[in-house]
């Protein structure tokens, strides 16, 4: 299903905390049977990976020692950065090891606390992937307020993806007011806030996506200048859309769109190198042809990775939520129900299937 809120509101309750050691039947279902359900990586794909790479496996729900809390998931992220890592080339993180669950981010509810800092009933961010069921040390691990808006954000709008977005247009490209900024893949999680940020900063946002309805959405966000690359060739379009050039570009896509981007870019203009979606799994790597325009323009280009800072991750929350709350950063999900579907979710957001957000629904939510 896709939720597309015009305005998030707050909901959801005060957390209740259950008694120590006990799970409560409303919030998380009784453990009947001890057993979790994960997702676990058994092939590596020769090209565009297929459903067949991932098993269902189930293993025993643990109980938490001291230290230690247990995770009810309610959703878990599918991002086109996994695609990686399902190979078995190393790249900026190792690849997942097969016959290991899958790792990424989710979001739950502490079912069982044995932590100083983790209260049960409280609502968690956390990388332990995709699995029913986790258990964690505290690292790594954020709490989520679920009156700012439904839980699900924290692995998009209010998450990493949205995180990913404002420091690459803020910090990586130095964003100025005024400026006209252009985001490949403008209608996933990280690209659709981008867009929308550089609205907030007094910009002009041109974006780009793969089908009518993507354009249609890029268009209700407010988006300066939309087309579908499908339709109508990036360079063309870049063309059209910006004749005077672009200041900024903040790159999903690599390809043809970078290389249009570059010849599009006004002198001393600024690159963000966010991802490179249409190059994930080439066996060998590739370069825009007018990459020497980089230099002729005096242009900056510079790639991060946003695990390197989440130690300004809480201060973005914070501004993201005002900005959810009055309606200035809108977001929309494609969420896929049960746990057993996420292979298929993870083989369609590679084929962009997906809108905004793709994540996976394996447990109570706060509205359960």
């Amino acid at each position: 299903m896709n939720r597309l809120p015009d305005q998030p509101s707050a909901r959801g309750d005060a957390a209740r905390q259950a008694p120590e050691g006990t799970l409560s039947t409303h919030t998380y279902h009784r453990r009947m049977d001890g057993v979790s359900r994960e997702i676990r990586l058994v092939g590596r794909p020769t090209g565009r990976p297929g459903e067949e790479l991932f098993e269902v496996a189930e293993t025993t729900i643990p109980d938490p020692t001291d230290g230690h809390f247990l995770v009810r998931n309610a959703y878990f992220s599918v991002d086109p950065y996994m695609r990686p890592r399902v190979g078995d080339a190393r790249a900026y993180v190792a690849p997942h090891t097969l016959g290991e669950a899958m790792s990424g981010g989710a979001v739950g509810r502490v079912a069982i606390s044995r932590h100083p800092d983790f209260v049960e009933g409280e609502w968690v961010l956390h990388m332990l992937g995709w699995r029913e069921w986790a258990l964690s040390d505290g690292k790594y691990v954020w709490k989520v307020d679920p009156t700012v808006a439904p839980v699900s954000t924290a692995l998009g709008v209010l998450g990493i993806p949205g995180f990913t977005a404002y420091y690459g247009l803020h910090e990586i490209g130095r964003l100025q007011p005024g400026e006209t900024v252009f985001v490949s893949g403008a209608s996933g999680a990280v690209g659709s806030a981008a867009g929308q940020m550089a609205k907030i900063a007094g910009c002009r946002a041109l974006g780009c996506a793969s089908s009518p309805e993507k354009v249609s959405w890029l268009r209700e966000l407010g988006f300066d200048g939309v087309f579908d690359y499908r339709e109508q060739p990036v360079q063309q379009a870049l063309a059209d859309l910006a004749p005077k050039g672009l200041d900024l570009y903040f790159d999903n896509v690599g390809g043809e769109h970078l290389e249009a981007a570059i010849g599009a870019m006004r002198n001393h203009g600024r690159i963000v190198a966010c991802g490179v979606m249409s190059r994930y799994g080439d066996s060998e790597p590739s370069a825009p042809l007018n990459l020497f325009m980089v230099v002729t323009k005096r242009l900056r280009m510079e790639g991060f990775l946003i695990s390197d800072h989440v130690d300004r991750f809480p201060g973005y929350v914070a501004a993201a939520s005002q900005w959810v709350r009055e309606g200035r950063l809108r977001y929309r999900e494609t969420v896929i129900d049960g746990i057993e579907n996420a292979p298929a979710a993870f083989a369609g957001a590679l084929r962009g299937d997906s809108i905004g957000k793709m994540l996976v629904k394996v447990g109570p939510t706060e509205d359960s």
